[in-house]
């Protein structure tokens, strides 16, 4: 594996999708669901024999990177690198480019994703190892996940022509790009078969990227010059905070990718996907028991209780349920959740209404 490749992790979303035990200042990725790992950990671990400790790096925010470095303690401070504040993932992707840059002038870059859940962890190697053969080759990767549903939650890559067999996996150059579909568009991409929805994962020569933020982006390639001009000098973290504040806010497939000349895609076909994007998600990650139900954290009594989702976090306090199914319910203290599974994705409209007024729970 070369020494030139380097993985780095995103990892300082604030989503509230499994609220309310993700907050803010508690976001999925932290959240140890998995055999008291959380999900950003268990990102770390499926990198091993791939990258060493030292070639990983972590793009968080401030009040999240403590917490992300005890959790991954092996990580270099160093490579713990902190955005003053969110501005989406293009800038993530930036402030990682120029640091690889000074760093190695010949880096390649895999940007990963810290809150997914991949369960084949071969295979999900098998891919980085074929993707960087790709990105050697001179084109930007992206890692398409095999869609298995007419999904309006995601975007989607369009593949053409293969461009080739890369470590016994065949990559293609990608026609488009396609965001986030409508019901109709959803059910034709999928009915295709040349479609895959769009990981976030991506492999590419860091020089090349870098080339593409000029062209494509160049008031935010400005502000990062600067920035890396100033990364080793005592003026970092004042000349950061300055032009940060003026980024605006972007996604790499916006941004980018889109527009991109000489982009791949890798059909990530089997890894056992998911983004963890609600509660009823967890069903297709974790085991339930022989009543199907997924009961996780405190004290909890059931009877005729079956499909459900049972999480409590509080030592001292007993939850109980009588004759339910496909339920979620959530307990942490402050905050009750009583939801249907098939309606676990309006949570997100609660939080919005919560943090329109104002409130404190999220």
């Amino acid at each position: 594996m070369s020494e030139n490749y380097y993985a780095v992790i995103m990892a300082g979303g604030g989503g509230t999708r499994l609220w309310p035990l993700s907050r803010q200042s508690q976001p999925k990725q932290m959240l140890r669901l998995f055999d008291d790992r959380s999900l950003f950990q268990i990102a770390v671990q499926r990198l091993a024999g791939i990258f060493p400790p030292d070639r990983i790096l972590v793009v968080t925010v401030a009040d999240q990177a403590v917490e992300l470095h005890q959790q991954a303690p092996e990580i270099p401070s160093e490579n713990i690198l902190i955005e003053p504040k969110p501005r989406g993932t293009a800038s993530v992707i930036g402030l990682a480019g120029i640091v690889l840059q000074e760093r190695d002038p010949q880096a390649l870059m895999a940007v990963l994703t810290s809150d997914h859940f991949i369960g084949n962890v071969d295979k999900f190697q098998r891919i980085l190892r074929s993707a960087l053969l790709v990105a050697q080759a001179g084109y930007l990767v992206t890692l398409g996940i095999e869609p298995t549903h007419p999904a309006t939650g995601y975007g989607y890559v369009q593949r053409g022509e293969s461009i080739g067999i890369y470590h016994g996996l065949n990559a293609y150059r990608v026609l488009r790009f396609k965001e986030k579909p409508d019901e109709t568009q959803a059910i034709e991409m999928l009915a295709s078969g040349d479609h895959a929805w769009n990981s976030g994962m991506f492999v590419w020569q860091v020089n090349q990227i870098m080339e593409e933020f000029a062209r494509q982006m160049p008031d935010l390639t400005t502000r990062l010059k600067k920035i890396s001009q100033a990364w080793n000098t005592q003026d970092r973290e004042i000349v950061l905070e300055q032009e940060w504040s003026t980024i605006k806010t972007e996604t790499i497939d916006y941004g980018i990718m889109e527009g991109a000349r000489r982009v791949a895609v890798i059909p990530a076909e089997g890894l056992n996907w998911s983004d963890v994007g609600s509660w009823d998600t967890l069903f297709d990650v974790l085991t339930p028991d022989q009543a199907g139900n997924i009961v996780l954290g405190g004290q909890y009594v059931g009877l005729g209780t079956s499909d459900s989702l049972v999480y409590n976090n509080q030592e001292d306090r007993l939850v109980v349920t009588i004759g339910i199914e496909n339920l979620i319910v959530v307990d942490t203290g402050d905050v009750l959740l009583v939801c249907r599974k098939d309606e676990a994705q309006k949570v997100r409209q609660v939080v919005s209404q919560l943090r329109a007024a104002g409130e404190k729970f999220i």
